[in-house]
């Protein structure tokens, strides 16, 4: 069977902020191969297979965190992967030059929310695992990164800041981690195709940080995309698999874009 080629049947993955977005699709790709996946998500959203677990975390709170990875460990005795996906975007400008609506200024509750899932998520997460795999010589984690992360966005400093410090993690974790047989790597995905997560409410917000409307904000990517297409959740969880994979034992301390050709990155 195709699915036998990574060869992660049975591996215990851990995916956070698994219930929506790309996160809900990575959960899905690692069960359809026959991976043991626990989401860590503040709510369930159910996935009929017998290998899917849920656990109910604030990846932001410390106590959560160390709580949730004691008792994956309690039952299954090994962690494989973790997967630092968690994540919010909430679009805000520096300055809002128009004065038409300071709600859409960076403010420190916007700003404290956004490093608390973005960074202070990864960080707790990383640091409770790899005591584990630091003991276990063996172990992989990685980190869903953006495209804004390596070029900057537009009305969205507070989220491409968290990105970068995100691949600045992934290198100095690989190079901190590697004598441990543990590898570190990050994928920074561009523009994909439309889930729930992208509200009325979020595009209202980014069009207003850039000066346009909602109508073109969603324009026609294919002149910016040079293959001309969005992606798909499963070709961004396809490539976390097979990072997740021994297939892919050789790459570590490295940020991989897929974006279509959009980014220099």
């Amino acid at each position: 069977m195709a699915n036998n080629w990574l060869d992660i049947e049975n591996k215990v993955v851990i995916v956070t902020g698994g219930s929506s977005g790309i996160g809900r699709q990575i959960v899905q790709s690692f069960l359809d191969n026959d991976a043991i996946v626990y989401n860590t998500d503040l709510r369930d959203n159910p996935i009929d297979h017998p290998h899917y677990h849920f656990k109910e975390t604030n990846v932001a709170d410390e106590k959560a965190v160390r709580g949730t990875v004691d008792s994956i460990l309690k039952e299954r005795s090994q962690i494989d992967v973790l997967v630092n996906n968690a994540g919010i975007n909430l679009p805000r400008l520096l300055v809002d030059a128009k004065g038409e609506k300071p709600e859409y200024e960076i403010n420190m509750k916007d700003l404290d929310l956004m490093l608390g899932v973005n960074l202070k998520g990864p960080v707790l997460f990383s640091q409770e695992v790899s005591r584990y795999f630091i003991q276990a010589q063996k172990g992989v984690i990685i980190n869903i990164a953006s495209e804004a992360g390596q070029e900057g966005s537009e009305g969205q400093s507070i989220y491409s800041a968290t990105k970068a410090a995100l691949i600045g993690f992934t290198r100095s974790w690989a190079k901190e981690l590697g004598k441990h047989n543990i590898r570190v790597v990050a994928i920074a995905p561009g523009i994909l195709e439309e889930t729930g997560l992208r509200t009325q409410q979020y595009e209202e917000a980014l069009a207003y940080t850039r000066n346009i409307t909602v109508d073109q904000l969603n324009g026609d990517y294919s002149k910016s995309i040079p293959i001309r297409r969005v992606g798909q959740l499963t070709e961004v969880a396809d490539l976390v698999c097979y990072l997740g994979s021994e297939k892919s034992s050789y790459i570590t301390g490295t940020t991989i874009n897929i974006s279509g050709g959009k980014s220099r990155g």
